[in-house]
């Protein structure tokens, strides 16, 4: 018997559909790839650290706790290091309890850390919530390469899973700082006892409102942040007033994160980028520059930032290597990242499937936790036909959550998308593709010399986007190059090349676990599963 509903990603969308199915009668698996609820924004320390107070980095942390809470009461089954690689549909001839469109689904995963576990796992349900979240956007530069540049949501994820700080330097010159307090404070924040190294300079840099975040949580950790540089700037905000004023909360957030880094002293750079970070074994500065409209840095407005570390990002990219791989519709978001297309109650253009949260675009966590809820609720009338929908209001309530938070979200991603001058951040030497070492020059080669005019002919000449992160992490750059931008003469119509590639693997599979398909355990058969079981 498969499961009602198969959710795959614990993050807030994934966790808030699960307890709403599951409340409402339906047997529910939650699939993630990590060992704890919450995903990449309510990542939170093992509890071996001893982190006492983990609610201290984290907005919106009451809303967890009583999803976790509402899940561990629900029945639900939780699957933890679970890696989906593949979803697959299958028909409703020899199995039993199939959806209400005729289909099975099969949900493949690999079990362990990183998937290092290699064993093959089969969950079969009659419907799936795909939740699987965004990715960070990377813009190369020259030095990106350098220890102790990071991602700006990555350096969050270290400080909230870890307790650890980017450009930690136990025994290093003055700026490092220990990499962990194994016996010192626990609520959060960093060692910072007698003769320990001062704080790590970190400058926060990119473009979208992540970056006030990630700076204020490196703050309150007790780190120095001497400036965050955001390439967009905020007047954008100011197109929509219509838009502002049914937002509250989220610039009530902006001044939670805003407050506390004036106080700090911390110096914003608007219409500003890192382009270049220096250094010999590790980044020890950054050059800032001013940019135009188009994102090309101005001559004359660069200046030298000492530092530790870099936390840079430009926005997120939602995670859809799943769907797009069952051929479920896509569209282009204002910042040019591809998202998916749901209905109204959250379903894709595949029947039997749903999406929630930063898969149908970037909107951060409370529209997460609304299209969430309206999935599972939906998911339940679709199998079971109950009254799922729940009160009236409430639904009413939910469709003018995600109807608002949608809108400020469609205006957020247009006044921080990346403009197409930042190419020009790149010299010739500038790795693009970090896994086979492919740089600008070679990528503008294939363009200017050998014709290529998309990102797929660029990879099949360069090898660019061919390595271990599959494109994920150079694919925006390769894409942008590939179409032209920066050069008129060159340049292809729409922001960025159209949907993604169709990939039959969703993360890294050994042979040997492919091979393994045919013995790949099944979750057992009646009702009774066990709860918050490693294997199915």
């Amino acid at each position: 018997m498969p499961y009602d509903l198969v959710v795959v990603g614990a993050g807030p969308a994934g966790l808030a559909g699960a307890v709403t199915a599951a409340e409402r009668g339906l047997s529910v698996a939650l699939l993630d790839g990590d060992a704890r609820l919450g995903g990449q924004f309510y990542r939170h320390p093992a509890p071996g650290l001893g982190a006492t107070r983990p609610e201290a980095l984290h907005h919106d942390w009451a809303a967890f706790d009583a999803l976790r809470r509402r899940w561990a009461a629900s029945g639900g089954v939780h699957l933890p290091e679970h890696h989906v690689w593949t979803v697959t549909p299958e028909r409703a001839d020899g199995v039993r309890g199939a959806g209400a469109d005729g289909a099975s689904w099969a949900v493949h995963a690999v079990t362990g850390p990183d998937g290092a576990g290699d064993r093959p796992v089969l969950v079969r349900g009659r419907a799936v919530l795909l939740a699987t979240g965004a990715a960070e956007r990377h813009l190369p530069f020259p030095g990106w390469t350098l220890p102790g540049v990071v991602g700006a949501g990555g350096a969050q994820a270290m400080l909230k899973a870890g307790l650890v700080l980017p450009g930690g330097q136990p025994d290093g010159p003055p700026g490092g700082q220990p990499d962990g307090p194994p016996d010192g404070p626990s609520d959060g924040r960093p060692d910072r006892r007698p003769g320990v190294p001062r704080a790590p300079r970190i400058v926060v840099a990119g473009s979208g409102p992540l970056l006030l975040a990630v700076a204020s949580s490196l703050v309150a950790a007790g780190a120095r942040v001497p400036a965050v540089v955001e390439a967009a700037g905020y007047r954008g905000y100011a197109r929509r007033p219509d838009v502002l004023a049914l937002a509250p909360a989220k610039w009530a957030e902006a001044l939670t994160h805003g407050v506390p880094l004036a106080a700090h002293g911390v110096r914003p750079y608007g219409r500003h980028a890192v382009v270049r970070a220096h250094g010999a074994e590790r980044v020890e500065a950054v050059t800032v520059a001013r940019l135009d409209r188009d994102w090309r840095p101005l001559p004359g407005t660069e200046r030298r930032i000492t530092c530790d570390a870099l936390a840079v990002g430009h926005g997120l990219v939602p995670r859809i290597d799943l769907a797009t791989s069952l051929g479920c519709a896509t569209r282009t978001t204002a910042d040019g990242a591809i998202a998916l297309v749901v209905d109204a109650s959250q379903r894709t253009s595949v029947p039997g499937l749903w999406s929630a949260g930063e898969t149908a675009g970037v909107g951060g966590v409370r529209l997460a936790l609304a299209e969430g809820e309206l999935a599972g609720a939906a998911v339940a009338v679709r199998l079971r036909g109950c009254a799922a929908e729940g009160p009236p209001a409430r639904t009413r309530a939910l469709l003018r959550t995600r109807s608002r938070l949608r809108a400020f979200a469609e205006l957020m991603a247009a006044a921080h998308a990346p403009q197409d001058g930042w190419v020009d951040w790149l010299d010739d030497a500038t790795e693009v593709c970090r896994c086979e070492e492919v740089e600008a020059g070679r990528v503008r080669e294939a363009v200017e010399q050998l014709g290529a005019r998309d990102a797929r002919t660029v990879k099949l000449l360069t090898r660019a986007g061919m390595g271990w992160c599959q494109g994920r992490i150079c694919g925006t750059a390769v894409a942008c190059l590939a179409r032209g931008a920066g050069r008129p003469d060159l340049l292809g119509a729409g922001a960025l090349p159209g949907s993604p590639e169709r990939r039959p693997l969703a993360v890294p599979v050994t042979l040997g676990a492919l091979a393994a398909l045919e013995e790949a355990p099944e979750p057992p058969s009646g009702g009774a599963r066990p709860r918050d079981a490693s294997h199915s």
